[in-house]
C-alpha cells in the first residue's frame, strides 16, 4: 500500500519547525572555517598554492586512497568501539591534526587517511543516531556522499546544496564510482588543510584548528543530510518536497524591484 506524498503547502507546523532548525544548522556550519583562515593568513584559494607541485599533482590519488581506506576501516571499527558524541570526535581529530602539523607536510600526509577514517566513522554514527543502519550498503554510500559538500574553508553563503539531493543507485562498482566522483572535490578541500598544516611555526596549531573546523563542519552536514531523510521517513513527506522547502529557507529568492 502506498500513500500520496504531502504537498509543500500542507506541511504540519512541527515539520516546518524542523526544517527551520536544520536550515539554521546548515547556515551556521561555516563559522569556524573563517577563524582558521584568520589564523593561517590569506584566502582559501591561496592555500593550495603553498603546496609543492608534486603534492598537488598526487592529491587526487592520495584522497581516493584515503577514502577507500576509511570506507573499510570505519565499518570495521563499528564492532570495536561505540559511537561517540560529536564533541569527542572533534577533540580526537583536533589532536591528530596537531600531531600532523608538528612535522610539516610528511606527517600531515600520513595523518590524512586516519582523520578521514575518524570523520567517516563519526558520520556513520550520526546516521545511526537518526535511525539508519550503517551496515546497510545504501546508508554507507550516503555517508560517503557527505564528503561531496564543499569544505569549511570554501563555502559560499550556504548555497552549496547539491550533495543533499544527489541520487545514489548501488551496483557492484557503485562505491568505487562514488569515491572516484567525490575524490577530486575533496582533494581540493584536503589540500587546503594540508597547506594550513605546513605554515611555518604554527603548523601544529593550524593542524588542530583545521581538523576542528573540518570535523565540526562535516558532522553538521551529516546531521542536516540524515535529518532531512529522517524527517521524510517519519512524516511521510517526499524527500524532494522537503529539500525544496529546505533550499528556500537557506537561500530565499531575491526580490526583484
Amino acid at each position: 500500500m502506498t500513500t500520496e506524498p504531502i504537498p509543500s503547502d500542507q506541511l504540519a507546523p512541527e515539520i516546518e519547525a524542523e526544517l527551520d532548525r536544520l536550515a539554521l544548522r546548515f547556515r551556521q556550519a561555516d563559522g569556524v572555517g573563517m577563524q582558521v583562515l584568520s589564523l593561517v593568513g590569506g584566502q582559501a584559494e591561496d592555500l593550495l598554492g603553498r603546496l609543492p607541485m608534486t603534492v598537488r599533482d598526487g592529491l587526487d590519488r592520495a584522497t581516493r586512497r584515503a577514502l577507500e581506506v576509511a570506507f573499510d576501516a570505519a565499518r570495521y571499527s563499528r564492532g570495536r568501539w561505540r559511537d561517540r558524541p560529536d564533541w569527542l570526535n572533534t577533540v580526537a581529530t583536533s589532536t591528530m591534526g596537531a600531531m600532523g602539523g608538528v612535522g610539516g607536510l610528511p606527517t600531515a600526509l600520513a595523518e590524512l587517511p586516519v582523520t578521514t577514517t575518524v570523520l567517516l566513522r563519526a558520520i556513520q554514527g550520526i546516521a545511526a543516531d537518526q535511525g539508519f543502519d550503517p551496515e546497510d550498503p545504501v546508508v554507507r554510500a550516503h555517508c560517503l556522499q557527505i564528503f561531496a559538500a564543499a569544505g569549511p574553508l570554501a563555502r559560499d553563503d550556504g548555497t552549496d546544496m547539491a550533495f543533499l539531493s544527489a541520487r545514489i543507485t548501488l551496483t557492484g562498482t557503485a562505491i568505487h564510482g562514488i569515491i572516484a566522483r567525490i575524490a577530486p572535490r575533496l582533494a581540493t578541500v584536503l589540500g587546503q588543510k594540508l597547506a594550513a598544516q605546513t605554515v611555518p611555526l604554527i603548523g601544529a596549531a593550524a593542524g588542530a584548528a583545521t581538523n576542528y573546523a573540518f570535523t565540526s563542519y562535516y558532522q553538521e552536514m551529516a546531521r542536516v543530510y540524515f535529518g532531512l531523510r529522517a524527517l521524510a521517513r517519519d512524516s511521510g513527506v517526499d524527500v524532494e518536497v522537503l529539500l525544496t522547502e529546505f533550499r528556500l529557507r537557506v537561500s530565499p529568492p531575491k526580490m526583484v524591484r
